[in-house]
């Protein structure tokens, strides 16, 4: 799968993505494209080098119609999902690729109410306009209900965000201190990346430990008076469900 920000850099151009609008139809053929798009076959091929490049479109040569030489036809490649969100207190931006398999498999991850449309269409090459069009008008307005919940789920995100950075400004000092609070907080579930931190804050390792022992028991102390109780453990006790690959001091 293409980097992110390769793939960004790419769909940037409003030409490229006026290709692939095409592309995800059927195959064309570059002079087509050149026509329908109101631009050079040059500029075309340039822009097809660039999503070649991405991996978002593939070439092959077909038999001409006319006798003549073969003609290159292009189409699209990967099925990937963009996602950016953007606010005061959010910022995610990330590539997914699409599941591959047929409606039966994807049944295992789709919602409830959309598995029937995968029964209806599984073990079938082709179905006419009419029904496609009335499953596709189906599948809309779910990913329509899904992406209300979705957007409103990252609301109450953005929310929450806006209450621990004000929380985190009073509490600690440091820019080194907040910023390594900021990465727990970005990535709740997941263990925090000390190496790129390290590079990120230009700290050695003994700058980091000193910095991670200072963060963890302001942290223990908030957690502690929030819970009404103290927090009893050795000198050095680590918050273990946010750590990586840090070492305490010994």
């Amino acid at each position: 799968m293409v980097d992110i920000d390769l793939a960004l850099s790419i769909l940037q151009n409003k030409v490229r993505r006026q290709i692939l609008e095409r592309l995800v139809r059927e195959p064309h053929y570059p002079m087509q494209l050149a026509d329908l798009i109101g631009v050079s076959q040059q500029a075309i091929m340039k822009h097809l080098k660039e999503l070649e490049k991405g991996e978002f479109v593939t070439k092959m040569k077909v038999p001409s119609d006319k006798g003549g030489p073969p003609r290159t036809i292009y189409s699209v490649q990967q099925a990937i999902s963009l996602r950016i969100d953007l606010g005061p207190d959010l910022f995610t931006c990330e590539q997914r690729k699409l599941p591959g398999g047929g409606p039966m498999r994807l049944s295992k991850s789709l919602p409830e109410h959309s598995i029937r449309v995968a029964e209806s269409v599984s073990g079938r090459k082709k179905i006419s306009v009419g029904e496609g069009v009335s499953h596709l008008a189906e599948l809309s307005n779910i990913l329509e209900d899904l992406d209300a919940q979705r957007d409103a789920i990252i609301s109450l995100h953005q929310h929450i965000r806006n209450r621990i950075s004000a929380a985190v400004d009073a509490d600690f000092e440091m820019y080194e201190q907040r910023a390594m609070v900021h990465s727990i907080i970005e990535a709740p579930t997941q263990r925090v990346d000390f190496t790129a931190l390290s590079k990120e804050l230009q700290l050695g390792q003994k700058q980091l430990n000193e910095l991670m022992d200072e963060v963890s028991t302001r942290l223990e102390r908030q957690i502690s008076e929030r819970a009404g109780h103290i927090i009893a453990g050795n000198q050095n006790s680590s918050l273990h469900w946010w750590l990586g690959n840090y070492k305490p001091k010994k």
